[in-house]
């Protein structure tokens, strides 16, 4: 027996008989396609007053003296599930001593990582020192060899110009002992002469 109240509050059972013909009912979706109801009598016929509703459709089928036979047809339901609201997410509560654990290990990784950086930099700058000082040491031996190639350069011109003076020097010896045998022929010249 199913009882449906109307929207005027009035009340009307009624006996669900599975129609022969019907084909089984759905489960879960209360009345099925085919079902007859009938209302007991003396109770209100009006079933279409009291299935006045989108989701249902009542067809009026047979009136007997006993009652009143119906057709109800129930559309189906939305696929779509419901909405439900999920709970709200519970915060775990944290205890002064894992505050101060989170603290701790916070300040070990940044220690961690300030040591991190000045062994980076360390080695940066020793780097930098080992570059500089290794161009000072080429600076510094391409000026040695810079200078001693001038100092030979300058030691070759000076024996070159010491060489050059000195055949210089036999030279005018040769001139001038040749200039005195000269001299020496004309004055002997002279002296047949007179």
């Amino acid at each position: 027996m199913v009882l449906l109240q109307h929207k005027h509050g009035t009340r009307m059972k009624l006996h669900h008989h599975p129609h022969p013909l019907a084909p089984e009912p759905q489960r879960g979706s209360g009345l099925a396609h085919g079902s007859l109801l009938h209302a007991e009598p003396g109770e209100p016929t009006d079933i279409t007053a009291v299935m006045d509703s989108g989701d249902i459709q009542v067809k009026v089928l047979d009136k007997r003296a006993s009652g009143q036979a119906f057709e109800v047809i129930l559309t189906p339901t939305s696929p779509e599930p419901k909405d439900f609201p999920l709970s709200p997410l519970t915060k775990k509560e944290t205890s002064l001593h894992e505050i101060q654990r989170k603290l701790e290990a916070a300040e070990e990784r940044r220690k961690s990582q300030q040591a991190e950086v000045l062994k980076h930099l360390a080695e940066k700058r020793e780097h930098e020192k080992e570059v500089i000082q290794k161009a000072m040491e080429e600076s510094c031996n391409f000026s040695k060899a810079t200078q001693e190639k001038l100092m030979q350069k300058m030691e070759a011109n000076k024996e070159n110009r010491d060489a050059q003076m000195a055949a210089l020097s036999e030279k005018f010896k040769e001139m001038d002992k040749k200039l005195e045998e000269v001299r020496k022929n004309k004055e002997a010249i002279k002296d047949k002469d007179n």
